[in-house]
């Protein structure tokens, strides 16, 4: 009985935990852009949803332009004179995504606020869809939630732990540069005492001081 408490919890947990996203509100200024930024590695699928307010009630709501880039400055999602919109895309290349939102008339309106809703990976998959395409429900689907989310967190993993050999890379290498430079520049100062000291003492032989 306890063991399928302890099951019944943890599927719970991951229930949650996959259904999880980020909403994040953004005031847009009346002039120039605001932006919001996630990292995400290759090959996760992303789903974002994202609605105007008005913080001063406008009717009609003021629109907006909004902009998707990738890591690579490559245009994923570009709308403009909307209030509302979604998209939708799986990722190519690791790194920074940003999304940014400006007004398309400068100056006009009142204070506008846009609340975006990130889903990424495990987070981001049609259950609901899944389940009626392999007919399960219950238990079953809970525990195709924790494999999905096991595998998220698996190739999370593999992630950083790719990035952490970068970076060591990255260090070695850094660390070599330095070395070498320190080396070279102890030489060419020992050699420049060195010079320097054959060169006083012939002067004051010449002037036989010594």
């Amino acid at each position: 009985m306890a063991e399928k408490a302890m099951l019944l919890l943890l599927l719970v947990s991951v229930s949650v935990w996959v259904q999880k996203g980020e909403s994040v509100w953004l005031n847009l200024p009346r002039s120039g852009n605001k932006c919001v930024s996630e990292e995400i590695h290759n090959n996760v699928v992303v789903v974002g949803d994202y609605v105007v307010i008005s913080d001063d009630h406008l009717h009609p709501t003021p629109t907006i332009s909004s902009k998707v880039t990738s890591p690579y400055g490559n245009d994923l999602h570009h709308k403009e004179n909307v209030t509302h919109g979604q998209f939708a895309f799986t990722s190519t290349e690791s790194g920074q995504y940003l999304t940014c939102f400006w007004l398309d008339h400068p100056g006009e309106g009142g204070a506008l606020s846009v609340n975006i809703d990130w889903k990424i990976g495990v987070a981001a998959k049609d259950w609901e869809s899944v389940a009626r395409k392999e007919k399960i429900e219950g238990v079953e689907l809970e525990l195709r939630k924790l494999e999905g989310a096991v595998e998220a967190i698996h190739d999370n993993l593999l992630y950083l732990k790719s990035r952490e050999a970068e970076m060591r890379g990255v260090s070695e290498t850094t660390n070599s540069w330095v070395a070498w430079y320190s080396i070279i520049s102890l030489s060419i100062c020992i050699l420049a005492s060195c010079a320097q000291l054959c060169y006083l003492t012939r002067f004051f032989q010449k002037k036989k001081l010594i």
